[in-house]
């Protein structure tokens, strides 16, 4: 949630951010309602003045023997105008808040201006793509047995997979690599809750702009899309100490999204689930060590795909393309020989103070001994079933075998290669 005062202060700001975001701009709308919620704040604060004020003069009088009746007319009718007044206000706020929360954060000027993707820049990119000597498949046909679509879509529906054998262990091995590595990054594994309330869910955006996007349960509570709102959650409602900060914590969990506007994008494969692991990767720090911590976050994202020896590239998103809480974003897009593309396997966003006013997350500064938001990153460290999907296809060999990277050799029982789709 951005800062009332500051949009005051600078509308063109917001102006500008919904421009570049190609969202509404409710710039104007939105400073028009608060500036109705204040007033009507303003007129119920001197309405309540004035009734305790003449509360007290009435008592006097009583207590003096002295007339009431004009006093008590002036209390009657201030007391119906704080009764006509109060819904106003509940309406006025009701109206403000709806508006404010479905505002998205504000991209820093670093991001490229444009409507989607196609604006996006690469920053760099790692490794190079290997040279087959024959036509490099996708990972849906080298699985053969040990990856079945069929018997999921029977008894879940669509965007739905089994593992079985070998590739079972291989997804396994990965997220037991990713946190191994990322202890060794400094952030503390946490196993975390899988369902959360609306609250926890409004803390990190989810709620209530894309709440099409999650699966609700039958009593309330949501099915969480990624880790990112578990772990940053952690410290809801509360004023932190200074010096625990930076936190870092990373958890390995499913996750699960209707994928609502994916009707008919990544229908073959692995690629778009309902269902899906990853490691996510989250930081909770002081202002002036958010944008540090957001370089060494996607960092530690790079060096899982460095030590898996897997081509990637660091993409700068553009403002069409970040995600709602995000001030910036970087992708890291992996290698898939089987597609002949790039495609996305981590996002490490920035979010500012963002996330932490809807969590109300505050930490004591002890240099101004002021209470001030914390800010928050999440990064994905990485999407497992992705990372999966990319070991597949760009260790494949020409008879169908699938060679392990060496990183992962000691969690497959030293194994050096998945022989046949067949195997167990």
């Amino acid at each position: 949630m951005l800062d009332i005062n500051q949009i005051k202060a600078n509308p063109d700001i917001l102006h500008n951010a919904l421009k570049n975001r190609n969202t509404e701009d409710v710039t104007d709308k939105l400073l028009s309602l608060h500036s109705n919620y204040l007033s009507l704040t303003s007129k119920l604060q001197e309405l309540r003045e004035q009734r305790n004020s003449l509360t007290d003069k009435f008592a006097i009088a009583k207590r003096n023997n002295q007339s009431t009746d004009e006093l008590s007319q002036k209390l009657s009718e201030i007391k119906q105008s704080i009764t006509d007044v109060t819904p106003l206000l509940n309406e006025a706020k009701e109206e403000y808040d709806s508006l404010m929360v479905t505002i998205p954060n504000i991209p820093t000027l670093e991001c490229p201006i444009g409507i989607d993707e196609t604006a996006n820049k690469i920053l760099k990119q790692v490794g190079t793509p290997r040279n087959f000597d024959f036509k490099p498949k996708e990972h849906y046909e080298l699985g053969g047995s040990m990856l079945d679509f069929e018997h999921a879509t029977k008894i879940a529906g669509s965007r739905f997979v089994f593992l079985f054998g070998q590739l079972a262990r291989l997804e396994r091995a990965l997220a037991q690599f990713m946190l191994d590595l990322h202890r060794e990054h400094e952030y503390t594994e946490v196993y975390a809750p899988l369902l959360l309330s609306g609250d926890a869910m409004f803390g990190t955006g989810q709620l209530p702009k894309f709440e099409e996007d999650l699966f609700k349960t039958t009593v309330g509570s949501y099915l969480i899309p990624t880790a990112e709102a578990s772990l940053t959650n952690i410290y809801n409602g509360e004023l932190l100490k200074e010096e625990m900060l930076p936190l870092r914590f990373t958890a390995y969990t499913p996750c699960f999204r209707s994928e609502a506007g994916a009707a008919g994008r990544d229908t073959a494969g692995m690629v778009r689930q309902h269902q899906f692991g990853k490691v996510e990767l989250v930081s909770i720090t002081t202002p002036d060590q958010s944008a540090d911590e957001h370089e060494r976050m996607t960092l530690c994202a790079e060096d899982v795909l460095e030590k898996l020896e897997l081509p990637y590239q660091r993409v700068l998103l553009s403002t069409g393309d970040m995600g709602f809480s995000s001030e910036k974003t970087y992708d890291l897009e992996v290698w898939l020989p089987g597609q002949n593309k790039y495609r996305e396997i981590s996002s490490c966003s920035k979010c500012n103070s963002f996330q932490a006013r809807r969590m109300n997350t505050r930490f004591k500064n002890t240099s101004s001994g002021k209470n001030e938001f914390v800010h928050t990153l999440n990064g994905s460290g990485v999407a497992v079933g992705r990372c999966l999907v990319a070991v597949m296809e760009n260790y494949q060999q020409e008879d169908g075998s699938i060679v392990i990277p060496d990183a992962l050799r000691s969690y497959m029982g030293n194994m050096q290669k998945i022989c046949s789709a067949n195997s167990n």
